[in-house]
Protein backbone atom coordinates (compact mmCIF):
# COMPACT_ATOMS: atom_id res chain seq x y z
CA UNK A 1 0.00 0.00 0.00
CA UNK A 2 1.16 3.58 -1.12
CA UNK A 3 0.50 4.96 2.36
CA UNK A 4 2.07 2.80 4.46
CA UNK A 5 3.00 4.51 8.08
CA UNK A 6 5.99 3.39 10.30
CA UNK A 7 6.40 2.97 13.41
CA UNK A 8 9.15 5.93 13.67
CA UNK A 9 7.14 7.91 12.06
CA UNK A 10 3.88 7.49 14.42
CA UNK A 11 6.69 7.62 17.32
CA UNK A 12 7.87 11.51 16.24
CA UNK A 13 4.10 12.74 16.02
CA UNK A 14 3.73 11.59 19.65
CA UNK A 15 1.02 8.74 18.77
CA UNK A 16 2.11 6.76 21.31
CA UNK A 17 1.21 8.86 24.11
CA UNK A 18 -1.76 7.84 26.15
CA UNK A 19 -3.73 9.35 29.13
CA UNK A 20 -2.78 9.24 33.28
CA UNK A 21 -2.78 5.91 34.38
CA UNK A 22 -5.62 6.38 36.44
CA UNK A 23 -8.24 7.87 33.93
CA UNK A 24 -7.51 4.37 31.78
CA UNK A 25 -10.25 2.39 30.10
CA UNK A 26 -9.32 -1.39 31.04
CA UNK A 27 -10.69 -2.60 27.95
CA UNK A 28 -7.72 -0.71 26.36
CA UNK A 29 -5.43 -3.24 28.15
CA UNK A 30 -4.84 -5.02 24.96
CA UNK A 31 -3.04 -1.79 23.37
CA UNK A 32 -0.84 -0.43 25.75
CA UNK A 33 2.98 -1.12 25.84
CA UNK A 34 3.44 0.41 29.21
CA UNK A 35 3.15 2.92 32.03
CA UNK A 36 5.97 5.18 32.67
CA UNK A 37 5.71 8.60 34.89
CA UNK A 38 1.95 7.87 35.92
CA UNK A 39 1.06 7.51 31.65
CA UNK A 40 0.39 4.65 29.83
CA UNK A 41 2.46 4.53 26.56
CA UNK A 42 0.29 2.75 23.68
CA UNK A 43 1.80 -0.09 21.86
CA UNK A 44 2.87 1.62 18.03
CA UNK A 45 3.05 -1.30 16.59
CA UNK A 46 -0.17 -2.53 17.06
CA UNK A 47 -1.02 0.78 16.38
CA UNK A 48 0.18 0.18 12.91
CA UNK A 49 -1.21 -3.10 12.14
CA UNK A 50 -4.11 -1.54 13.10
CA UNK A 51 -3.88 1.71 10.85
CA UNK A 52 -3.36 -0.79 8.00
CA UNK A 53 -6.50 -2.47 8.86
CA UNK A 54 -8.72 0.70 8.98
CA UNK A 55 -7.23 1.93 5.77
CA UNK A 56 -7.47 -1.20 3.86
CA UNK A 57 -11.55 -0.97 4.71
CA UNK A 58 -11.80 2.58 4.18
CA UNK A 59 -10.27 2.25 0.66
CA UNK A 60 -13.06 -0.76 -0.26
CA UNK A 61 -15.83 1.88 0.79
CA UNK A 62 -14.32 5.09 -1.14
CA UNK A 63 -13.39 2.67 -4.33
CA UNK A 64 -17.12 1.72 -3.71
CA UNK A 65 -18.73 5.06 -4.66
CA UNK A 66 -19.77 5.86 -0.80
CA UNK A 67 -19.15 8.27 1.48
CA UNK A 68 -17.28 8.72 4.63
CA UNK A 69 -18.33 11.28 7.33
CA UNK A 70 -15.08 12.41 9.48
CA UNK A 71 -16.09 13.60 12.98
CA UNK A 72 -14.28 16.01 15.26
CA UNK A 73 -15.40 18.77 17.57
CA UNK A 74 -12.08 19.48 19.43
CA UNK A 75 -10.05 22.61 19.40
CA UNK A 76 -6.79 20.73 18.01
CA UNK A 77 -8.56 18.61 15.50
CA UNK A 78 -11.44 20.66 13.60
CA UNK A 79 -9.01 22.63 11.06
CA UNK A 80 -7.06 19.12 10.74
CA UNK A 81 -10.21 17.07 10.09
CA UNK A 82 -11.69 19.97 7.81
CA UNK A 83 -8.54 20.53 5.07
CA UNK A 84 -7.72 16.87 5.08
CA UNK A 85 -11.47 15.42 4.53
CA UNK A 86 -11.99 18.24 1.88
CA UNK A 87 -9.00 17.49 0.42
CA UNK A 88 -10.75 13.94 -0.73
CA UNK A 89 -14.11 15.58 -1.30
CA UNK A 90 -15.63 13.42 2.07
CA UNK A 91 -17.92 15.20 4.29
CA UNK A 92 -17.09 16.62 7.79
CA UNK A 93 -18.32 17.68 11.17
CA UNK A 94 -16.09 19.83 12.79
CA UNK A 95 -18.57 22.60 14.95
CA UNK A 96 -21.58 20.99 17.29
CA UNK A 97 -22.98 17.59 16.61
CA UNK A 98 -26.33 18.06 15.27
CA UNK A 99 -28.77 15.46 17.38
CA UNK A 100 -30.62 13.26 15.37
CA UNK A 101 -27.59 13.81 12.43
CA UNK A 102 -27.86 10.35 11.66
CA UNK A 103 -31.18 8.83 13.28
CA UNK A 104 -32.98 12.11 11.91
CA UNK A 105 -31.13 12.47 8.81
CA UNK A 106 -34.69 13.63 7.10
CA UNK A 107 -34.57 16.39 9.12
CA UNK A 108 -31.18 17.46 8.75
CA UNK A 109 -31.87 17.24 4.88
CA UNK A 110 -34.30 19.71 5.38
CA UNK A 111 -32.03 22.63 7.20
CA UNK A 112 -29.43 21.70 4.17
CA UNK A 113 -32.29 22.81 1.53
CA UNK A 114 -33.29 25.54 3.52
CA UNK A 115 -30.23 26.68 3.02
CA UNK A 116 -30.10 26.08 -0.78
CA UNK A 117 -33.36 28.21 -1.26
CA UNK A 118 -31.49 31.15 0.69
CA UNK A 119 -29.04 30.71 -2.63
CA UNK A 120 -31.68 30.52 -4.47
CA UNK A 121 -33.37 33.46 -3.18
CA UNK A 122 -30.30 35.74 -3.56
CA UNK A 123 -30.03 34.49 -7.19
CA UNK A 124 -33.16 35.58 -8.32
CA UNK A 125 -33.89 38.85 -6.68
CA UNK A 126 -36.19 37.70 -4.19
CA UNK A 127 -33.93 38.51 -1.12
CA UNK A 128 -33.96 42.45 -2.35
CA UNK A 129 -37.61 42.30 -2.15
CA UNK A 130 -37.49 41.75 2.16
CA UNK A 131 -36.73 44.67 4.42
CA UNK A 132 -33.80 45.69 5.73
CA UNK A 133 -34.53 43.49 8.89
CA UNK A 134 -35.72 40.16 7.09
CA UNK A 135 -32.23 40.42 5.01
CA UNK A 136 -30.18 40.28 8.15
CA UNK A 137 -32.04 37.62 9.95
CA UNK A 138 -31.68 35.26 6.99
CA UNK A 139 -28.08 36.08 6.56
CA UNK A 140 -27.60 35.11 9.56
CA UNK A 141 -29.68 31.86 9.59
CA UNK A 142 -28.00 31.41 6.22
CA UNK A 143 -24.24 31.88 8.17
CA UNK A 144 -25.63 29.51 11.06
CA UNK A 145 -26.27 26.88 8.74
CA UNK A 146 -22.89 27.16 6.81
CA UNK A 147 -21.21 26.50 9.97
CA UNK A 148 -22.91 23.69 11.27
CA UNK A 149 -23.95 22.28 8.04
CA UNK A 150 -21.84 23.44 4.82
CA UNK A 151 -19.11 20.38 5.19
CA UNK A 152 -22.44 17.94 4.18
CA UNK A 153 -24.51 19.73 1.95
CA UNK A 154 -23.64 17.36 -1.17
CA UNK A 155 -24.31 14.71 1.41
CA UNK A 156 -28.05 13.37 0.05
CA UNK A 157 -28.02 10.19 2.07
CA UNK A 158 -27.20 8.27 5.08
CA UNK A 159 -22.69 7.72 5.25
CA UNK A 160 -21.52 4.13 4.62
CA UNK A 161 -18.91 4.83 7.41
CA UNK A 162 -18.02 6.80 10.42
CA UNK A 163 -14.66 8.57 11.17
CA UNK A 164 -14.37 10.03 14.57
CA UNK A 165 -11.20 11.40 16.68
CA UNK A 166 -11.81 11.33 20.27
CA UNK A 167 -14.71 8.90 20.61
CA UNK A 168 -16.07 9.91 24.51
CA UNK A 169 -16.02 13.48 23.16
CA UNK A 170 -18.50 12.12 20.58
CA UNK A 171 -20.26 9.28 22.09
CA UNK A 172 -23.81 10.74 20.57
CA UNK A 173 -22.43 10.36 17.19
CA UNK A 174 -20.77 6.89 18.09
CA UNK A 175 -24.62 5.86 19.69
CA UNK A 176 -26.71 6.83 16.33
CA UNK A 177 -24.09 4.90 14.20
CA UNK A 178 -24.87 1.75 16.23
CA UNK A 179 -28.83 2.33 16.24
CA UNK A 180 -28.29 2.33 12.34
CA UNK A 181 -25.62 -0.68 11.89
CA UNK A 182 -23.27 2.00 10.24
CA UNK A 183 -19.82 1.16 10.40
CA UNK A 184 -17.58 3.25 13.03
CA UNK A 185 -13.77 4.08 12.32
CA UNK A 186 -11.69 5.87 15.18
CA UNK A 187 -8.75 7.06 16.75
CA UNK A 188 -9.11 5.47 20.48
CA UNK A 189 -7.00 6.62 23.25
CA UNK A 190 -5.93 4.70 26.45
CA UNK A 191 -9.36 6.34 28.38
CA UNK A 192 -11.91 5.76 25.66
CA UNK A 193 -14.19 1.93 25.33
CA UNK A 194 -12.82 0.54 22.15
CA UNK A 195 -16.19 -1.95 22.45
CA UNK A 196 -18.79 0.02 20.53
CA UNK A 197 -16.03 1.00 17.33
CA UNK A 198 -15.80 -1.72 14.43
CA UNK A 199 -12.16 -0.44 13.60
CA UNK A 200 -10.12 1.29 16.39
CA UNK A 201 -6.65 2.94 15.93
CA UNK A 202 -5.24 2.78 19.31
CA UNK A 203 -3.91 6.34 19.75
CA UNK A 204 -3.14 9.85 21.31
CA UNK A 205 -6.31 11.65 20.12
CA UNK A 206 -5.19 15.01 21.81
CA UNK A 207 -2.33 15.82 20.17
CA UNK A 208 -2.38 17.86 16.51
CA UNK A 209 0.56 16.27 15.47
CA UNK A 210 -0.72 12.73 16.33
CA UNK A 211 -3.88 13.36 14.31
CA UNK A 212 -2.24 14.79 11.52
CA UNK A 213 -0.72 11.63 10.94
CA UNK A 214 -3.36 9.52 11.38
CA UNK A 215 -5.79 11.54 9.72
CA UNK A 216 -2.89 12.07 6.38
CA UNK A 217 -2.80 7.73 6.27
CA UNK A 218 -6.58 7.22 6.32
CA UNK A 219 -7.20 9.81 3.80
CA UNK A 220 -4.51 8.97 1.14
CA UNK A 221 -5.98 5.60 1.42
CA UNK A 222 -9.53 6.65 0.58
CA UNK A 223 -7.85 8.56 -2.11
CA UNK A 224 -6.51 5.94 -3.17
CA UNK A 225 -9.49 3.93 -3.28
CA UNK A 226 -11.28 6.99 -5.19
CA UNK A 227 -8.22 6.47 -8.10
CA UNK A 228 -9.44 3.10 -8.55
CA UNK A 229 -12.68 4.03 -9.31
CA UNK A 230 -12.23 6.30 -11.14
CA UNK A 231 -9.80 4.44 -13.68
CA UNK A 232 -12.62 1.43 -13.39
CA UNK A 233 -15.23 4.09 -14.37
CA UNK A 234 -13.39 5.33 -17.25
CA UNK A 235 -12.28 1.52 -18.21
CA UNK A 236 -16.13 0.52 -18.68
CA UNK A 237 -16.55 4.05 -20.74
CA UNK A 238 -13.60 2.82 -23.26
CA UNK A 239 -15.26 -0.51 -23.43
CA UNK A 240 -19.01 1.04 -23.96
CA UNK A 241 -17.92 3.03 -26.91
CA UNK A 242 -16.39 -0.61 -28.47
CA UNK A 243 -19.93 -1.87 -29.64
CA UNK A 244 -23.58 -0.80 -29.82
CA UNK A 245 -26.00 -0.86 -28.47
CA UNK A 246 -24.54 1.14 -25.52
CA UNK A 247 -27.11 -0.55 -22.72
CA UNK A 248 -26.38 -3.98 -23.96
CA UNK A 249 -22.75 -3.51 -23.73
CA UNK A 250 -23.34 -1.93 -20.27
CA UNK A 251 -25.11 -4.63 -19.21
CA UNK A 252 -21.96 -7.51 -20.47
CA UNK A 253 -19.24 -5.50 -18.65
CA UNK A 254 -21.22 -5.56 -15.60
CA UNK A 255 -22.05 -9.38 -15.32
CA UNK A 256 -18.06 -10.08 -16.30
CA UNK A 257 -17.36 -7.37 -13.35
CA UNK A 258 -19.91 -9.62 -11.10
CA UNK A 259 -18.70 -12.93 -12.40
CA UNK A 260 -15.28 -12.00 -11.32
CA UNK A 261 -15.75 -10.79 -7.94
CA UNK A 262 -18.18 -13.62 -7.64
CA UNK A 263 -15.47 -16.22 -8.40
CA UNK A 264 -12.39 -15.51 -6.15
CA UNK A 265 -14.37 -13.50 -3.01
CA UNK A 266 -17.89 -13.62 -3.64
CA UNK A 267 -20.18 -10.64 -4.04
CA UNK A 268 -19.38 -7.10 -2.22
CA UNK A 269 -21.77 -7.69 0.55
CA UNK A 270 -20.97 -3.77 1.94
CA UNK A 271 -23.70 -2.66 -1.03
CA UNK A 272 -26.08 -3.95 1.33
CA UNK A 273 -27.35 -0.99 3.33
CA UNK A 274 -26.14 -1.83 7.00
CA UNK A 275 -23.50 -4.39 6.19
CA UNK A 276 -20.27 -2.94 7.28
CA UNK A 277 -17.01 -4.49 6.26
CA UNK A 278 -16.45 -6.25 9.57
CA UNK A 279 -19.89 -7.91 9.05
CA UNK A 280 -19.32 -9.03 5.50
CA UNK A 281 -16.46 -10.70 6.63
CA UNK A 282 -18.54 -12.48 9.35
CA UNK A 283 -20.86 -13.59 6.77
CA UNK A 284 -17.91 -15.19 4.39
CA UNK A 285 -16.95 -16.84 7.26
CA UNK A 286 -20.15 -18.22 7.86
CA UNK A 287 -20.41 -19.62 4.23
CA UNK A 288 -22.36 -16.19 2.97
CA UNK A 289 -20.06 -14.87 -0.18
CA UNK A 290 -23.18 -13.61 -2.63
CA UNK A 291 -26.36 -12.16 -3.15
CA UNK A 292 -28.06 -15.17 -3.33
CA UNK A 293 -26.61 -16.62 -0.32
CA UNK A 294 -28.04 -13.83 1.63
CA UNK A 295 -31.14 -13.60 0.12
CA UNK A 296 -31.42 -17.76 1.05
CA UNK A 297 -30.86 -17.08 4.66
CA UNK A 298 -34.07 -15.81 7.14
CA UNK A 299 -33.42 -12.57 9.76
CA UNK A 300 -33.11 -15.67 12.58
CA UNK A 301 -30.55 -17.42 10.92
CA UNK A 302 -28.44 -13.95 10.12
CA UNK A 303 -29.08 -13.07 14.42
CA UNK A 304 -27.55 -16.49 15.32
CA UNK A 305 -24.49 -15.75 13.12
CA UNK A 306 -24.29 -12.04 14.33
CA UNK A 307 -24.66 -13.42 17.93
CA UNK A 308 -21.98 -16.07 17.64
CA UNK A 309 -19.63 -13.10 17.21
CA UNK A 310 -20.21 -11.38 20.31
CA UNK A 311 -22.74 -9.08 21.77
CA UNK A 312 -21.53 -5.79 19.38
CA UNK A 313 -23.05 -7.84 16.43
CA UNK A 314 -25.94 -9.56 18.47
CA UNK A 315 -27.83 -5.77 18.55
CA UNK A 316 -27.48 -5.60 14.63
CA UNK A 317 -31.08 -5.59 13.04
CA UNK A 318 -30.84 -7.55 9.43
CA UNK A 319 -34.24 -7.63 9.11
CA UNK A 320 -34.09 -5.99 5.44
CA UNK A 321 -31.28 -7.28 4.33
CA UNK A 322 -32.52 -10.70 2.80
CA UNK A 323 -34.57 -8.54 0.95
CA UNK A 324 -31.87 -5.78 -0.52
CA UNK A 325 -29.68 -9.01 -1.10
CA UNK A 326 -32.28 -10.73 -3.39
CA UNK A 327 -32.60 -7.19 -5.51
CA UNK A 328 -28.75 -7.60 -5.47
CA UNK A 329 -29.00 -11.16 -7.34
CA UNK A 330 -31.80 -10.20 -9.25
CA UNK A 331 -29.37 -7.36 -10.87
CA UNK A 332 -32.22 -4.77 -9.88
CA UNK A 333 -29.61 -2.15 -8.96
CA UNK A 334 -31.92 1.03 -9.31
CA UNK A 335 -34.49 -0.47 -7.51
CA UNK A 336 -32.09 -1.38 -4.58
CA UNK A 337 -30.88 2.26 -4.66
CA UNK A 338 -34.87 3.92 -4.80
CA UNK A 339 -34.76 1.11 -1.80
CA UNK A 340 -31.96 2.20 0.21
CA UNK A 341 -33.14 6.21 -0.53
CA UNK A 342 -36.28 5.93 0.72
CA UNK A 343 -35.51 4.16 4.16
CA UNK A 344 -33.65 4.85 7.07
CA UNK A 345 -29.92 3.37 6.67
CA UNK A 346 -31.56 0.45 5.39
CA UNK A 347 -34.28 -0.13 8.14
CA UNK A 348 -38.15 -0.15 6.74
Amino acid sequence: MANKVEVKDLLEAGVHFGHLTRKWNPNMAPYIYMERNGIHVINLYKTVAKLEETNEALKKIAASGRKILFVATKKQAKDIVAEKAGNVNMPYITERWPGGMLTNFVTIRKAVKKMASIDRMKKDGTFNTLSKKERLQVDRLRSKLEKNLGSISEMTRLPAALFIVDTMREHIAVKEAQKLNIPIFAMVDTNSDPRPIDFIVPSNDDASKSIEVIMASVTAAIAEGLTERKSEKQTEKEGEEETKPKEKKAKVASEEKDSKKSSSTGDDLTKIEGIGPKIAEIFQEAGINTYADLADRSEDDLKDILAESGPRYASKNPASWPKQAQMAADGNWDELQEWQDSVKGGIE
